[in-house]
């Protein structure tokens, strides 16, 4: 049921976001030189990689680490970075990983492939066998301003009480996040 709920609402988001996905596209690529999505590879189910797409929000030749561990994350940001970050828009690409398989709609956010101890932690508990996603319990509760053992602590607890409707609830949770822009340090 999860599959054909993350097939079919991805498919209906993409056609419903296009036009926003068009704008954003055209603002990315007129306001800094480079792609216009990014291709990260993360870790998903079971540790196999995979390349995440999101919209391009640092500047070329940026340091491929997470963000939090940039000494000046400020100056690698483009000119409409910060505002997508802050919106979460920059994360609309991965509708099209979702839609894949590579993804789903909620699980544990994929951990970029050189976070070996978020690797290392998850795997130990289990979390690795869970597909990916575009949102989870730890990311609606502190999103960036949880430490990592905290994250799979929340992930742990997630893989215990998955579920549908547990997923609707996360899914609802992360849309009020969204709008207040509540979470994001970066």
């Amino acid at each position: 049921m999860k599959r054909i709920f993350d097939i079919s609402m991805s498919l209906f988001c993409m056609m419903i976001l296009s036009p926003l996905i068009f704008l954003i596209s055209l603002m990315v690529g007129l306001s800094s030189r480079g792609s216009v999505l990014y291709w990260s590879n993360r870790v998903g189910k079971d540790n196999h990689f995979f390349r995440m797409p999101k919209f391009r929000t640092m500047r070329m030749g940026t340091p491929t680490v997470a963000t939090h561990m940039l000494s000046d994350s400020l100056k690698y940001l483009t000119p409409v970075g910060p505002f997508l970050r802050k919106s979460s828009l920059d994360e609309l690409p991965q509708l099209w990983s979702i839609f894949i398989g590579d993804m789903s709609f909620v699980g544990p956010r994929p951990a970029l492939f050189n976070q070996d101890d978020l690797i290392a932690l998850r795997t130990q508990y289990g979390v690795d066998m869970l597909l990916p996603g575009l949102t989870g319990w730890a990311q609606v509760n502190g999103r960036d301003e949880l430490s990592i053992s905290i994250k799979v602590q929340y992930d742990v607890e997630y893989l215990k009480k998955q579920s549908f409707w547990f997923d609707m609830y996360i899914l609802g949770l992360t849309f009020l996040k969204v709008v207040r822009g509540s979470g994001v340090s970066h």
